[in-house]
């Protein structure tokens, strides 16, 4: 039972069995569910819809982000470990035109390793690290440090005693104000 057979009184459904070979062309390219909503002329509601209702497009949108993912994995890759291609570099020469094969050479970058570091190896690159300073949990210093943590624990102030006397300000010299 498809989904206009399901609503009573609504609008029938504008979608097509041919949207789903579209949507995976679409995003094999890079389109986003906002892209595809723009081509086919819905909203972003209709296209998470049409992928809960209608299997084939699930897959087919599935298939062509996988694709173009995957393409970008690969390129952010080699932009971390650097790479070498082959170009053609045109010059002028006594008003020739001389065209000489050579190869380029892109050297890795620091951000694209640090980024796929981040995200392949979590446990050795994450900016934060969980620490243990050896402290028992009553002890003053691991409640700084956990509330400093965020672990849900906070600073109570303290008392501190009262260490003068009368007799101590009575004997102190200079003015009183």
């Amino acid at each position: 039972m498809t989904h206009e057979e399901n609503s009573a009184g609504g609008r029938p459904s504008k979608y097509k069995p041919e949207f789903a070979v579209q949507a995976e062309k679409l995003c094999k390219l890079g389109a986003t569910d906002a892209d595809l909503a723009d081509f086919f002329e819905v909203s972003e509601r209709t296209i998470n819809r049409w992928q809960i209702e209608h299997e084939e497009f699930c897959r087919s949108t599935k298939a062509g982000k996988a694709e173009s993912d995957d393409r970008v994995e690969r390129s952010l890759y080699h932009k971390a470990v650097g790479y070498t291609f082959e170009s053609e570099k045109i010059f002028q020469f006594q008003g020739e035109i001389v065209r000489a094969e050579t190869k380029e050479h892109v050297p890795p970058d620091t951000t694209a390793c640090i980024f796929w570091l981040k995200n392949r190896r979590r446990d050795q690159w994450r900016d934060r690290h969980d620490v243990d300073h050896g402290v028992q949990s009553e002890n003053p210093l691991a409640t700084f440090l956990d509330s400093l943590a965020g672990k849900g624990k906070t600073l109570q102030p303290v008392d501190e005693p009262d260490h003068s006397t009368k007799a101590d300000a009575d004997d102190e010299p200079g003015p009183r104000f």
